[in-house]
């Protein structure tokens, strides 16, 4: 006890000696002649506080910070001043601090502050690694100039990029930050971070210990991001031929004469013992690790093992290069549902709740697949969306294990449903350009209306479609106030331009100008035109679509094209109102003279209406319109046409039922999209007085004749994360009324390539891609008749998505995928099995300016009509969206 007391008693004499040394050596520094007895303290009244030493600092926010004020009344030499100091050094912005006094007069005292700033950055330097690298770790460190360098700020940046480093998996990365001088500036320092990253650590096993359900190898696949996951499954006859190879002959004895070893044994004993890179090796991060041990035992109590647990674990170095972690876990015993009851639920029933649960007595007890029924089940229904469909925003359910006895457990699912929750208020946020009206129009969360929470996500869904926003950043906020029994709803967006321009332009020499100039405004405003005032840049925000288009190559060719819809005819409905015009003319020109020998002119007018319906459910839509084309001819060449002077007329009423419940259009996760076309003309051939089969091509095309199918299907699911299957089928055909009336040159389909409009679309030619061959090589010609083209073809396309960007500038996506298709010249040709396979690599990048561009790589397996060779490697280039 006295050994305790005396230490008290020194530590309390060093800090008043200190505060009376300090304050003594700054005093007689200061003025050598200001007298202050130590051995009796006097008070002071501080008449004046002076701050010395300052460059970036405030003064008086220093005094401040020290505690100290002009009238206060202090004891010299005591506590006061012992604080002051001890504040001021905390702030940690400080090199050296000192207070004494200049002058002393009867009770009044004269203090001085003088202390010396530590150095503020000006720059750091990066050594030892990658310039991709360095660029992170900038990210990571988060230092900016002018920042004052304190020890902390050193310590954290060191450790910022430790963590950095232990991430990349360079667990024995050496890290050294320098502090230097900086000559230039005065009080200024900068940072040289020197790192040595060494040899990458990955993990070379992991091994299990206490394991007696599942095999070491099964939960070793459960480390998604730290484990030796095999890169494939290998049949026993493989292994031993590749170990027969490879390994010592002892250890291939001991395989070849253990008859009874099983593929999982012998999987196990390569993971294990041998690398033969059939197991990808990863890095070790810590972070990783912890989660994936965490998924371990999420693993266990999915197959009814609710107390599992890992008792031990421990990670260790093998060489410098690879390490292990061992791992011993508790398995206890293996737990069945037996009673599952009911309380609190009055609007629904114990039965109903439980068909929507689905879990029967004697299952696997698993506590997590209980959460997925009760909150949310991505694979079906769930508790949750029963209620909150219906209005119930305050319900919460919670299951409670009221009996264990032996391997059962009874569980009670304890029901708050609350009242239901009424749409207060409406709260649109984000749209500076796009008018509130119509975001409204798309809302299905209404003021007055019950809440539920599947229409809100439907409209999440609907104003992701519009185009105008961001859809990874369309937000709903709920708002709920439980008092009221109401909920306001925010729908917090950010707008994007979707507008689209098309630019390029040259010089063609004979041809003359050559280029195309197109512009696409998605969210135009027809009746701001003739109100300035209202415009932001453009007459913009009431959804309407505008698109112009001028393409020429000299005087060979040109065209000009116009289209208008309004989504939202009147207002008040989503009904849709299209129109559009286009103008093209073909000219055949003598290089030489540059005379104009003959010329294809097609003139276009369309209008349509669409609607939204309700049945079977509310994803269709119903489009009608009319459309009339003209196609004038002089001395053009009859090639594909069968006449190279005359004209010919396309009268057509078209019908589209379509169904789209596609999440969003850039990067869709889930959904799907029907659509089924069918374009007719009138069967002139029944009334007009002309003998067919005798006449002329001019004359059994003056009016063209034919019924026009297309069917067209998309299917996204995802896979895993960010990873999404799109898989798509498509389906056209073009017949005639009658045998005598055929269907004639127009209208046909051509196969292969890109998918781009070729020289032939003045015909009214659907271009459909197929990777992996050549542009429109796969093309039927009738010779007999001299017509390019089929008359019915199909194409099957399957591909897996993974996007590298989705931010708003640029949306990016990679993708692998298979496809096939072929075209036919006649119905009893067609073999749906008789395709032309195709299989590579493509990458898309989406940019609101310019639209969808995209590039791939496919190698045709299959003969190209005409050759007597595969199609073999092919690139493509693509823009826009590619509807087949």
């Amino acid at each position: 006890m006295k050994k305790i007391l005396l230490v008290v008693l020194a530590i309390l004499a060093i800090c008043e000696s200190y505060s009376q040394v300090v304050f003594g050596r700054n005093q007689g520094q200061s003025n050598g002649g200001v007298s202050i007895n130590y051995s009796s303290p006097k008070e002071y009244e501080i008449a004046d506080i002076e701050v010395r030493g300052v460059q970036f600092l405030d003064n008086n926010a220093l005094i401040s910070l020290s505690g100290l004020r002009v009238g206060d009344k202090i004891k010299v030499p005591g506590d006061e001043i012992t604080q002051a100091i001890k504040k001021l050094w905390n702030q940690g912005i400080i090199g050296n601090v000192s207070i004494f006094a200049s002058k002393v007069e009867g009770d009044k005292i004269w203090l001085v502050i003088e202390l010396s700033e530590r150095p503020r950055l000006t720059k750091y330097i990066i050594e030892g690694v990658s310039k991709t690298k360095q660029g992170e770790i900038e990210d990571k460190i988060g230092l900016i100039r002018g920042k004052v360098l304190t020890d902390v700020v050193i310590k954290n940046t060191e450790l910022a990029v430790m963590k950095y480093m232990e991430s990349k998996g360079f667990l024995n990365a050496e890290i050294d930050v320098f502090q230097q001088a900086d000559t230039i500036l005065r009080n200024s320092a900068y940072l040289k971070i020197v790192i040595d990253q060494g040899q990458k650590v990955k993990i070379r096993n992991i091994r299990f210990d206490g394991n007696e359900a599942f095999t070491s190898a099964k939960l070793r696949s459960k480390f998604k991001k730290t484990g030796m996951v095999p890169k494939f499954s290998l049949p026993t006859e493989i292994i031993e031929t590749t170990a027969k190879m490879i390994w010592p002959p002892n250890l291939f004895n001991f395989i070849k004469n253990s008859r009874k070893v099983s593929k999982e044994e012998m999987r196990e004993y390569m993971a294990t013992h041998v690398n033969l890179n059939f197991f990808k090796a990863a890095k070790f991060v810590k972070e990783d690790y912890e989660a994936d041990k965490d998924f371990l035992i999420g693993f266990y109590n999915s197959k009814g093992y609710r107390d599992a647990e890992i008792i031990a674990d421990t990670t260790y170095d093998i060489s410098n290069k690879y390490m292990n972690i061992d791992l011993k876990v508790d398995e206890g015993d293996k737990y069945y549902f037996r009673n599952i009851s009911w309380t609190g639920n009055y609007v629904y029933s114990d039965d109903q709740l439980s068909r929507i649960l689905a879990i029967e007595k004697g299952d696997v007890y698993d506590l997590d697949l209980v959460n997925k029924k009760l909150n949310f089940n991505p694979n079906g229904a769930d508790i949750s969306s029963l209620y909150m469909d219906d209005g119930y925003l305050f319900f919460s359910i919670n299951p409670v294990e009221v009996g264990v006895q032996q391997d059962s457990i009874d569980l009670e699912m304890r029901v708050y449903e609350g009242a239901q929750a009424t749409i207060d208020k409406v709260i649109i946020s984000g749209n500076n350009k796009t008018n509130d009206h119509v975001i409204l129009r798309e809302l299905r969360t209404r003021p007055g209306d019950k809440f539920s929470r599947a229409e809100l996500i439907r409209t999440q869904r609907e104003l992701s479609q519009l185009g105008y926003f961001d859809p990874e950043q369309v937000n709903p906020v709920p708002i709920p106030d439980p008092i009221n029994e109401t909920v306001d709803i925010e729908w917090q967006l950010v707008e994007r331009s979707n507008d689209q321009i098309e630019l390029s332009g040259g010089w063609g020499g004979a041809f003359g100008f050559v280029g195309t100039f197109g512009v696409t405004f998605n969210n135009f405003s027809v009746r701001n035109i003739t109100k300035p005032e209202n415009w932001r840049g453009l007459p913009v925000g009431d959804g309407q679509s505008l698109s112009l288009r001028f393409q020429a190559n000299g005087r060979n060719f040109q065209s000009y094209s116009f289209s208008f819809v309004e989504p939202w005819l009147g207002g008040r409905k989503p009904n849709s109102f299209g129109l559009s015009y286009s103008k093209s003319i073909q000219r055949s020109i003598n290089r030489f003279s540059n005379e104009t020998l003959g010329w294809l002119k097609v003139t276009g007018v369309s209008a349509s209406l669409g609607r939204r319906v309700k049945w079977p459910d509310d994803f269709f839509t119903v489009s009608t319109g009319v459309s009339y084309q003209r196609y004038d001819l002089f001395q053009f060449g009859s090639r594909s046409l069968g006449f190279n002077t005359g004209d010919a007329n396309s009268f057509t009423l078209n019908t589209t039922i379509a169904r789209n419940s596609v999440n969003q259009p850039m990067y869709p996760r889930n959904g799907s999209s029907l659509s089924l076309s069918a374009s007719f003309t009138p069967p002139f051939s029944l009334w007009r007085d002309l003998d067919y089969e005798n006449a002329t091509p001019e004359q059994r095309y003056k009016w063209l004749e034919y019924h026009k199918w297309n069917f067209d299907s998309k299917y996204y699911l995802t896979l895993a994360g960010k990873l999404v299957l799109a898989a798509r089928a498509h389906f056209g055909y073009i017949g005639s009324y009658t045998s005598t009336a055929d269907v004639g040159p127009f209208e046909r389909f051509q196969l292969g390539g890109d998918g781009l409009t070729g020289q032939n679309f003045l015909l009214g030619t659907d271009v459909v891609g197929l990777r992996g061959y050549p542009n429109n090589s796969i093309t039927p010609f009738d010779q007999e008749n001299n017509i390019e083209g089929g008359t019915l073809f199909n194409k099957y396309v399957m591909e897996v998505r993974y996007p590298i960007s989705l931010a708003q500038s640029a949306t990016i996506y990679a993708l692998t995928f298979v496809e096939g298709g072929n075209n036919w010249d006649r119905f009893a040709e067609f073999n749906p099995y008789n395709i032309k396979k195709s299989a590579g690599v493509g990458l898309r990048i989406f940019m609101p300016a310019f639209g969808l561009m995209g590039i791939d790589w496919a190698y045709g397996f299959d003969r190209v009509p005409g050759t007597l060779q595969n199609a073999g490697p092919q690139f493509h280039f693509s823009i826009g969206q590619q509807i087949r």
